[in-house]
């Protein structure tokens, strides 16, 4: 079982009180991109073995989105920051990379 904490109300809880909302920092299509460009949007995620960064929403708290990094193989959390940011937080990038060697955050989807 996952435990997150809201970065905007404080709260820590069991996944169950919060809502998985995929990949974050995908980069998304935008208008003029042709038909590749926005298939590779919509249906192209990662899913990989390790460090993985995901949007959850606090649904029966605030309800506001933020975004969480974690491992999909042992489940461990290490950190949720604001939905409002293009990259994750240093600090985090830096104790994901103390962790796991090796580790480099990629950005986007595409």
């Amino acid at each position: 079982m996952l435990i997150l904490e809201c970065p905007y109300c404080g709260v820590s809880g069991e996944e169950t009180e919060f809502h998985a909302g995929g990949e974050a920092h995908i980069t998304r299509a935008s208008v003029g991109d042709d038909d590749q460009a926005f298939e590779t949007y919509l249906f192209m995620r990662k899913n990989p073995k390790g460090v993985h960064f995901e949007r959850w929403q606090h649904a029966y708290g605030c309800g506001k989105w933020f975004h969480a990094a974690r491992c999909t193989m042992t489940l461990e959390v290490f950190g949720t920051y604001s939905a409002q940011t293009f990259t994750p937080p240093k600090a985090l990038l830096a104790e994901i990379a103390k962790k796991r060697s090796g580790f480099e955050f990629e950005g986007g989807a595409s």
